[in-house]
């Protein structure tokens, strides 16, 4: 069964789009990301133009999002305070990344940004948790206890503006999770993200938010965070289809809740090495698109004026 999506200009198979998001609400739900990071690459490869995908994901990512935060909730696993001071960062942080998908659709490089983007942070992010995620499962299964959060005065505590964060059972300044939330809030604006696989690590490693709050507290930033982008991406880009964005919604909410589930069923380690495997798949996917020789090389006739 096919729809015409108005916006992106093409027919789309229902079952195909509801499927995608089925899945990246699922991975949504396990590792508390809002799965942009594979949805919008899933789009650009279905044939969907970047910059659509970009504004399309992002009410899939709500929906899905959502989903997986209300069921955190309801297991006490959301830092509500934290999650307000990275919101405000969000917020301005999406604000700025929205103007510059403008300006960049404006002078024709939004599609070469967004890949060039995605290959770069998810190959640093998915590197680097890889590597910590293998190293503690190793340690583990040699009967060694990991060393986990054991440096728990670090620089950050030396900052000024400190909040005590009951939940995360953190008394720590506020700005490292406002500067958090504002780089994640222009992620999100500029590569169709809800910013999660930043998110994630960055609370963990950084901040030493304990990995079961983690979860629930970055859904509740990003429910926030790409509810704004949205808007301002309908407004100021014209770039959400939103025939398309209800498929995504519809499958994402089903797979959220499946995926909060199954990832009870795991360690932390474990869901950090499976997200850093994920996330480096996708880099890899992404950075091939940019080397491969396209189809068709020579395409330009059309667009300057379809002389023949």
């Amino acid at each position: 069964m096919y729809f015409y999506l108005p916006i992106a200009e093409m027919s789309a198979n229902i079952f195909l789009f509801l499927g995608m998001g089925g899945a990246v609400g699922f991975l949504s739900g396990v590792f508390g990301v809002g799965g942009g990071f594979l949805m919008t690459p899933l789009l650009i490869f279905s044939g969907v133009p970047p910059a659509i995908a970009v504004g399309t994901e992002a009410p899939q990512i709500v929906a899905s999002s959502v989903s997986g935060a209300l069921s955190q909730w309801r297991r006490g696993n959301v830092d509500v305070k934290m999650g307000v001071v990275l919101l405000i960062g969000g917020v301005m942080g999406a604000a700025v990344g929205v103007q510059v998908v403008k300006v960049l659709r404006e002078v024709g490089q939004i599609d070469m940004f967004i890949s060039i983007s995605y290959v770069t942070f998810l190959g640093i992010v998915g590197g680097l948790m890889l590597i910590e995620s293998v190293n503690t499962i190793r340690k583990t299964s040699g009967g060694r206890k990991p060393l986990g959060r054991t440096s728990r005065h670090n620089w950050i505590h030396g900052l000024p503006l400190k909040m005590r964060f009951k939940r995360s059972k953190l008394y720590i300044s506020a700005i490292p999770p406002l500067m958090i939330g504002m780089f994640v809030g222009f992620l999100a604006a500029i590569m169709g993200v809800g910013g999660g696989f930043i998110m994630v690590p960055a609370m963990i490693y950084l901040l030493r938010v304990p990995t079961s709050v983690v979860v629930g507290t970055s859904l509740f930033q990003i429910v926030f965070v790409i509810s704004v982008t949205t808007v301002l991406h309908a407004t100021h880009n014209q770039n959400v289809d939103a025939v398309l964005a209800l498929l995504l919604m519809v499958g994402g909410v089903i797979g959220a809740q499946l995926g909060v589930r199954a990832g009870e069923k795991l360690r932390g380690e474990q869901l950090r090495a499976l997200l850093a495997a994920l996330v480096l798949a996708v880099c890899l996917r992404m950075a091939y698109g940019l080397i491969a020789v396209p189809g068709e090389i020579y395409s330009v006739a059309s667009v300057i004026g379809g002389a023949h």
